[in-house]
């Protein structure tokens, strides 16, 4: 078994953790008892984690052979858009800017303005097998998907929208920059997650070293040297007076471990 140490405090979107040892998954591996880590954009890592994993080098690549697109499980989003883009490929346009790698962005059924990762998908192959897409439930930022996904084949549909991956810069041009998870919340039915939070005064709000920025309320920053316990209790906060204000209960999109 071969086991790398990874320093979180370096490898994670929000520059939080300590380091640990995380198990590298190659060949055909089977059954894995812990945490897949990807990219670690989405994670908050506690000083005491479960197992984690990470997939080898060999699970990062694209296939394209005119018909279907195969994308390995480690493949960072940067990687699928500019192959999209070269190749003329369409509905990978949403990609542009968002961090993170294929397995990662298809567990939280990843997208924007009404595109969605799980859009052209056929099926996804795990260490429990091949599933078809109708399989996986996906729905708003979040799939049932069993195993850790090794890739996934996407049905190709031509005509890379240019002016699309324009408008979707500019979208995210305004968004806070800084270590962050991106969103910390998912936004509820028809409502944002970040204009809630505003409304009950945590825009700005900081807890020592991580606060919730002050242009968008809905991202967590750490502002150096931050902690988990700094962090879930900006979590647990923002829950609390979003639950007593409206009556809404809002999810993370950050996994915590």
């Amino acid at each position: 078994m071969l086991v790398k140490e990874i320093n979180f405090s370096k490898f994670s979107s929000i520059k939080i953790g300590g380091v640990f040892k995380v198990e590298v998954l190659s060949g055909d591996f089977g059954e894995f008892n812990g945490v897949i880590i990807g990219g670690a954009n989405n994670i908050l890592i506690s000083p005491n984690p479960p197992k984690l994993g990470i997939l080898s080098s060999e699970f990062d690549y694209i296939k394209f052979d005119g018909e279907i697109l195969e994308i390995g499980g480690l493949t960072k989003s940067a990687k699928i858009y500019n192959f999209a883009k070269k190749n003329n490929l369409a509905n990978f346009e949403f990609l542009k800017g968002i961090p993170g790698t294929l397995g990662g962005l298809i567990t939280m059924n990843a997208g924007l303005l009404g595109y969605e990762i799980s859009n052209n998908l056929i099926s996804v192959l795990t260490n429990f097998g091949e599933f078809k897409k109708d399989e996986l439930e996906f729905s708003y930022r979040k799939s049932k998907i069993k195993g850790v996904i090794k890739s996934a084949k996407f049905r190709i549909l031509k005509g890379f929208d240019e002016s699309l991956s324009i408008k979707i810069s500019k979208k995210r041009a305004n968004q806070p920059r800084g270590n962050s998870f991106g969103s910390c919340f998912k936004n509820p039915v028809g409502l944002s997650a970040g204009k809630l939070i505003d409304e009950c005064g945590l825009k700005g709000y900081k807890i020592r070293n991580c606060g919730f920025s002050q242009e968008h309320a809905n991202f967590l920053i750490n502002y150096g040297g931050g902690t988990f316990d700094e962090a879930l209790s900006l979590i647990n906060l923002a829950k609390k007076r979003v639950f007593e204000k409206f009556g809404i209960n809002l999810e993370t999109e950050v996994v915590i471990l």
